[in-house]
């Protein structure tokens, strides 16, 4: 899994960094209660969990400038600090596909009804725009 320490970016980053907050923060559903607005997101993540030695994917449900909530395999605890990795699609960032790390901290864990996956609601704590690997 890629570690999210990277060396120094070019200034432009950290605008197309705020550009990428600032259009999750402006969904147009309704107001919640949440530091930010959700927008339904389906892409594949790549999740770490450095304390419970946890290295797993999953799916993502939905996201926001402050949380995530996604969908995994694997048992993962509330309070748990998480590291994820995963594309942002052009829609989010207003341009193109964008690799980003996030840490974030478990809030809630939901158990599947179906006996499937674990819905997972995290706190988002930062985030980092990585760089794009040439093929």
């Amino acid at each position: 899994m890629c570690r999210c320490v990277v060396p120094p970016l070019p200034c432009r980053v950290f605008f197309v960094q705020a550009a990428v907050i600032r259009s999750l923060s402006m969904a147009d559903t309704k107001r919640e209660r949440r530091s930010g607005e959700r927008r339904p997101v389906r892409v594949p993540v790549s999740v770490k969990a450095s304390h419970e030695g946890i290295a797993t994917t999953g799916v993502t449900r939905d996201l926001s400038a402050g949380g995530v909530f996604l969908y995994t395999d694997s048992r993962i605890s509330e309070g748990s600090e998480l590291e994820m990795v995963l594309i942002l699609p052009p829609e989010i960032t207003k341009g193109a596909k964008q690799w980003v790390c996030f840490r974030a901290s478990v809030v809630r864990v939901e158990d599947s009804q179906e006996g499937g996956s674990l819905g997972v609601a995290a706190s988002i704590r930062s985030m980092e725009i990585l760089p794009e690997i040439p093929s």
